[in-house]
């Protein structure tokens, strides 16, 4: 019985990571469609800046 219950456990343990991973792939393409362009160029050319990556 208790190998039973650790295999459910690992089991269950495997989909939290894929349902995280689906929500934050679903928030990002969300927030770049409702999003203003400027706003998104924004945002790309801090990040290009903040990794140190030439961009002008």
């Amino acid at each position: 019985m208790t190998t039973h219950t650790i295999a459910q456990a690992q089991s269950d343990s495997g989909l939290l990571p894929i349902a995280f991973a689906a929500l934050t792939g679903l928030f990002l393409v969300f927030a770049a469609g409702f999003s203003h362009a400027s706003a998104m160029h924004d945002v790309a050319h801090d990040q290009r800046h903040a990794i140190a990556f030439p961009c002008h």
